[in-house]
């Protein structure tokens, strides 16, 4: 640590001491990581807008439709009755969020994070465009209004008003789906009041996290932040500034006669880039999203200063303090990585299995059997049809033996609605000749034109031999 007090954690950085909000106004950060992130940001906002045009086998490649509680995944549907494989896809996310950020830190909050994405990316990509950079934003939120102030306020927030609209239709598509979502938008607000009115809510929430709110979010919406704090260990690989390398900090004038001093010439551009303004030479905080900007602003310091890079950069606690030049994977991440790798297995094996129909047959209740005329015996079920499919589908059903006879009552064959439930009632007869005892097991196939997709056992009673 470069500081033997810990007050600054008394007190959050974008506060005063009276506890109301500092407006604060991050310099544009340029450097390697930032270039990376920027190719990171533009492929996953690429795949944000474009998914809900993708369809795999005439399904939306993502759909989250809480409405109708239909769910799609890559062109699987899942729907209520797949509760469980719903929770153990959960339970996967989840059990990767753990993973990662105990072994790579909040690499989530500082790459892949929607919130970080828009407001680094997008939003104050289009600040620095308007208004300039730091500096000169500051001096216009400074002054008076005037034509200048006027005009680019006006612009830049017309700008981020259309991306809130934009993004909130988006977000419907993956609701809705895409087709839905564009007939609203065609026949306009008089003809869909509703969802019109859960889009202007949708775009002005959007638009006041990402013009006003912004590092709150992060700072004390957002619980992962304090997650990590449980998370995190003194091998996670976060972002670190070395403080056996630079500390006792100097100015960069006294270096040259002061051999004891270090390489943190306390020029504070690691601050001026942070996006929450936090000092990341005090360690790692809660607010901190690993953004990188810090890394960057500090290289191009050292590169000016002839000193070599990284005295901010991605290290464990361990390694800063063992001087050790590489990140070793510690042991554990092995064992993360393995139960993860079975969490996605057990996933992926349950969703093929669960394939685009379920079936459940259940007696007839207060039904055992009932003897025919002839001396048959007949058995009466109930039978429900999931179908997971987006299209209609024909079903026959038929007994495995030749002996016996299945009758769909009221209908030959069954017709099952698309992402449908249909219900049936089947009755089972067999001669005597086919009877084994008071109870033994039938096989009934489910036909879909020529293909068996589906067999299914159940029980048959029959009268004491």
């Amino acid at each position: 640590m470069s500081t033997s007090t810990e007050s600054f954690r008394d007190q959050l950085y974008n506060t005063d001491t009276s506890g109301r909000r500092v407006g604060f106004f991050p310099k544009r950060p340029k450097g390697r990581f930032y270039n990376r992130r920027k190719v990171v940001s533009v492929i996953l906002l690429a795949i944000f807008f474009i998914t809900p045009w993708i369809k795999l086998n005439g399904d939306p490649l993502f759909l989250i439709n809480v409405f109708e509680r239909r769910f799609i995944l890559f062109g699987n549907v899942f729907m209520p009755q797949d509760f469980l494989l719903l929770a153990l896809l959960m339970i996967t996310l989840v059990y990767f969020i753990f993973v990662f950020t105990t072994v790579l830190g909040r690499i989530w909050c500082g790459w892949t994070c929607p919130q970080t994405i828009f407001l680094e990316m997008v939003y104050r990509r289009i600040e620095y465009w308007i208004e300039g950079d730091s500096a000169k934003q500051r001096r216009l939120a400074k002054k008076d209004w005037d034509w200048d102030k006027t005009w680019k306020r006006g612009l830049k927030h017309s700008i981020f008003v259309v991306i809130a609209f934009l993004v909130s239709n988006t977000v419907l598509a993956y609701i809705i789906g895409v087709e839905q979502t564009l007939t609203y938008i065609v026949e306009g607000p008089q003809a869909h009041l509703i969802p019109f009115i859960v889009i202007m809510l949708n775009a002005g929430a959007f638009y006041m996290v990402f013009s006003w709110f912004r590092e709150q979010a992060c700072i004390y919406v957002c619980p992962y932040g304090r997650l990590q704090g449980v998370l995190l260990n003194a091998k996670s690989l976060v972002i670190s500034y070395d403080h056996k390398r630079g500390e006792p900090r100097g100015k960069l004038k006294t270096q040259a006669t002061n051999p004891d001093q270090g390489d943190c010439i306390n020029c504070n551009q690691c601050v001026a880039v942070c996006p929450t303004g936090i000092d990341i030479r005090h360690g790692t905080q809660l607010e901190c999203v690993n953004c990188t900007a810090c890394i960057d602003a500090c290289d191009n310091i050292m590169d000016k200063i002839n000193k070599p890079r990284g005295l901010i950069r991605y290290a464990s606690s361990d390694q800063i303090d063992a001087g050790a030049p590489k990140y070793k994977l510690p042991a554990q991440a092995y064992a993360y990585a393995a139960g993860l790798v079975v969490a996605l297995t057990l996933f992926t094996v349950f969703s093929i299995r669960s394939g685009d129909l379920k079936t459940k047959l259940l007696r007839a209740p207060g039904q055992t059997y009932t003897m025919t005329n002839d001396g048959n015996v007949t058995n009466l079920y109930n039978v429900t049809f999931i179908n997971k499919k987006n299209e209609e589908r024909e079903l026959t059903m038929r007994l495995t033996g030749e002996t016996g006879k299945l009758t769909m009552l009221g209908n030959n064959g069954l017709t099952l609605e698309p992402t449908g439930v249909s219900e049936a009632s089947v009755l089972v007869e067999l001669p005597p000749e086919a009877l084994e005892g008071l109870s033994f097991d039938i096989g009934i196939e489910i036909v879909e034109g020529e293909e068996v997709v589906e067999t299914i056992e159940t029980k048959f009673n029959g009268p004491m031999l």
